[in-house]
């Protein structure tokens, strides 16, 4: 198929245009660079530096594109409450604009990047896709915003639509000359912090709040290897059906603890990494484990790397070559 991926420089929409590329399609990369990485395109991969808001140059009637996949947006929870007008403006109101240019270019398929925050703070755990949506962020909010503005373009113009709702994605692509991984600024994500502290960029690691109920006090999450997500997505573009919207959570099924993390963390990288307790964070959930069971049994997906060694040990070959 001939795909357009829309932040294909960021860290998933690259793993996954790679794993793309390697299963015989064509893809052309739509990236405005601001936060993605021009090094982190796949070179047999066609790059476009545009915004997704003039993507109707790109998904012309004539062009032939058969899926878009779409990465691109602004991802940082915290961020979003303190500028909410940037992430209705960049998330909502410009992806708003690419499914106006999908639908004029009469694109017959989209797979959109959402997220596990579009359910707040869970009733129930392990989360299912028939759980409540109550986003706690401005974040979450426009995700689920774009995640309804799909249902009404599936219903109105049949378009075969997925959502594939991540939880907390970790771990490097690391397959011979490729190697393709995290890289934030302000890094936001527990792993790569840890591995901040391991290398010696940061003096100790934060952990926020150890008097959770949980198996040690702090926060459980569930991760998911950048690997088994991306190859979700190709699942996902066979699964895809007109006039139909399909959903589905990404993840583990099992969560790790904080101290999980950072005992796995010592272990790969043989570093002390010291820890100091903080105060809890306003919103911060005790427990958030998905419920995958709808990819398993609709998308035949099962992740393969799902150990906490695998996934550090993965992210800290990438962050000591390409980040350090």
């Amino acid at each position: 198929m001939k795909l357009l991926v829309t932040g294909g420089a960021g860290y998933v929409g690259s793993v996954t245009s790679r794993l793309l590329l390697d299963a015989g399609h064509e893809v052309v990369v739509l990236d405005s660079l601001r936060t993605g990485f021009r090094e982190a395109v796949a070179p047999d991969a066609t790059f476009v530096e545009a915004d997704i808001a003039d993507a109707a140059r790109v998904l012309t009637p004539d062009a032939g594109f058969d899926a878009v996949l779409h990465f691109a947006g602004l991802i940082a929870a915290g961020e979003s409450m303190a500028k909410p007008e940037l992430y209705w403006h960049e998330n909502v109101v410009k992806s708003l604009a690419l499914l106006d240019a999908i639908r004029a270019a009469r694109v017959p398929r989209v797979i959109f990047s959402s997220t596990a925050a579009v359910y707040g703070n869970p009733v129930e755990i392990p989360i299912s896709e028939t759980a409540a949506k109550a986003p706690t962020s401005t974040y979450g909010s426009t995700k689920l915003t774009f995640d309804l503005a799909l249902t009404s373009e599936t219903f109105a113009h049949n378009l075969a639509a997925v959502s594939l709702r991540y939880f907390n994605v970790a771990g490097a692509y690391i397959a011979g000359e490729h190697e393709i991984g995290e890289r934030h600024d302000p890094e936001t994500h527990l792993i790569p912090i840890t591995l901040q502290v391991a290398a010696g960029k940061r003096d100790k690691l934060q952990l926020f709040g150890d008097d959770y109920p949980t198996v040690d006090g702090t926060c459980v999450r569930d991760y998911i290897h950048v690997e088994d997500l991306a190859r979700a997505h190709l699942l996902a573009l066979e699964a895809a059906t007109p006039g139909e919207h399909k959903i589905y959570n990404l993840g583990n099924g099992n969560g790790f603890s904080n101290r999980q993390v950072v005992e796995a963390a010592r272990e790969v990288t043989g570093a002390a990494i010291p820890v100091e307790i903080a105060p809890r964070r306003d919103g911060d959930p005790a427990t958030l484990v998905a419920s995958a069971d709808r990819a398993r049994t609709e998308l035949g997906w099962v992740p393969r790397k799902n150990t906490l060694q695998a996934m550090i040990g993965d992210a800290w070959t990438f962050y000591r070559k390409h980040v350090a």
